[in-house]
C-alpha cells in the first residue's frame, strides 16, 4: 500500500514526460516545477486560506489544487513558447527552467520549511477510500474491461481486421480483472484504496486514451517518428510541442508531503525520465506508452524503497540507479538500431 502511494508522484510526472519524450524532447525542470508549485500552495494553505475561509477545509483544498495547476501551466506556457516558437532546444530551456525554479523555491521559502499540513488538503494524497467503495470501484473496473474488450472486437470486425480467438481476449481480460480485484483485496486489508492511486489511475486512463485514440496523441508519435514527414503531412509541429509542454505541471507533491521545503521536487525529474525509459519510451522519440511508464515508475520506486530498507548508503543508491538507467538506455538504443 505504501509502495503504491509513494510511486504516485513519480508516476504523475512520468505520465506527462512520456508525451514529451515521444516527440524527441526532454524536460529537466518537471521535478522542480512540482516542487515550486508545492511551496506556493503551502504558502496559500498556511497564510491565505486560513484568513479568508478558515472553516472550509474542502474549499481550501480545491482552491489549493487550482493554484498549483495554474502555477504549473503558466510556467509550462513560458517554457513551451521558447521551445516551440523560438526553437531553442528543450534540453537548454528546461535546464535553465530548473535553475529558475530552484531559485524560486528558495525565494518563497526563505530557506525555511513551510508547514501546511491541513487535514482537507492532506487527504488528497494521504487519505484512503472505505473498503466497500474500493470493492465497488474494482467491480466497475472489471465491467469496463469486459465492455471494452467486446467493443474492441466489434470495431475490428467492422473495419475488416483479423480477430484473435475470443478465448485469448477473454483470458487476457480475466487476468487483468483478477489483478484489479486482488489489489483491492490486499489494500483493503490495510486501510483501503489510496486517494492518490485512484487519482493516478484516472489520469493514466485519460492520458493513455488521448495518446493512442486522438489526433493530438497520434501527432505526437508522428513528430517523434519522423519530424520532417510530420511537417510535410500538415501537422503544426510548433502548436503540438507547445501544447505538450503546457501539460507538464503538477501539485501532487504538495499534498503528499504536506510541507513546502527547500528540497521540494529534488530529483523527481530524473526518476520520471528513468521511469519512462524503463517502461519502454525511446530516448530517440516515436515510441512509448503511458502504461509502460507506470511499470517503470513502480520499478524505480521499488528500487528506491528496497535500497533504503537494506540500509544501502545514499551514495551507492545513486550509483545503482544510474547504472540501471544507463543499462535501460543501452538496451533501448540497441533494439532501436536492430529494427
Amino acid at each position: 500500500s505504501n509502495l503504491f502511494r509513494q510511486m504516485t508522484v513519480t508516476s504523475f510526472l512520468a505520465a506527462g514526460m512520456v508525451l514529451v519524450m515521444v516527440t524527441g524532447n526532454i524536460d529537466l525542470s518537471v521535478g522542480k516545477l512540482a516542487g515550486f508549485a508545492s511551496v506556493v500552495v503551502a504558502v496559500f494553505q498556511r497564510d491565505i486560506w486560513v484568513q479568508f475561509i478558515p472553516d472550509q477545509p474542502v474549499m481550501a483544498a480545491l482552491l489549493s489544487v487550482l493554484v498549483g495547476l495554474i502555477v504549473g501551466c503558466l510556467f509550462g506556457v513560458f517554457q513551451a513558447y521558447i521551445i516551440a516558437y523560438l526553437r531553442v532546444p528543450a534540453f537548454i530551456v528546461t535546464l535553465g527552467g530548473m535553475f529558475i525554479l530552484n531559485g524560486g523555491i528558495l525565494l518563497v521559502t526563505q530557506g525555511k520549511t513551510i508547514a501546511a499540513n491541513q487535514p482537507g488538503f492532506s487527504a488528497i494524497a494521504q487519505g484512503y477510500l472505505p473498503p466497500i467503495v474500493g470493492w465497488i470501484i474494482g467491480i466497475l473496473v472489471v465491467i469496463v474491461l469486459f465492455v471494452m474488450m467486446f467493443r474492441g472486437r466489434q470495431t475490428k470486425a467492422r473495419y475488416g481486421f483479423e480477430l484473435k480467438p475470443i478465448y485469448q481476449d477473454v483470458l487476457r481480460t480475466v487476468f487483468f480483472s483478477i489483478l484489479v480485484l486482488f489489489y483491492v483485496f490486499i489494500v483493503n486489508q490495510y486501510n483501503g484504496i489510496q486517494n492518490p492511486v485512484l487519482l493516478l489511475a484516472v489520469t493514466v486512463i485519460v492520458v493513455s486514451y488521448v495518446s493512442t485514440n486522438t489526433r493530438f496523441g497520434r501527432y505526437a508519435y508522428a513528430i517523434g517518428g519522423n519530424r520532417e514527414a510530420a511537417r510535410l503531412s500538415g501537422i503544426n509541429i510548433k502548436k503540438q510541442i507547445f501544447s505538450i509542454f503546457i501539460l507538464m505541471g503538477g501539485v501532487v507533491l504538495a499534498s503528499y508531503v504536506g510541507y513546502g521545503t527547500i528540497a521540494a521536487g529534488q530529483g523527481y525529474e530524473l526518476d520520471a525520465i528513468a521511469s519512462c525509459v524503463l517502461g519502454g519510451t525511446s530516448t530517440l522519440g516515436g515510441a512509448g506508452t503511458i502504461f509502460g511508464a507506470m511499470v517503470g515508475a513502480l520499478i524505480m520506486t521499488s528500487l528506491n524503497t528496497g535500497l533504503q530498507m537494506l540500509n544501502v548508503a545514499p551514495a551507492w543508491q545513486y550509483v545503482v540507479k544510474g547504472l540501471v538507467l544507463i543499462l535501460a538506455v543501452v538496451v533501448d538504443v540497441y533494439f532501436k538500431k536492430s529494427n
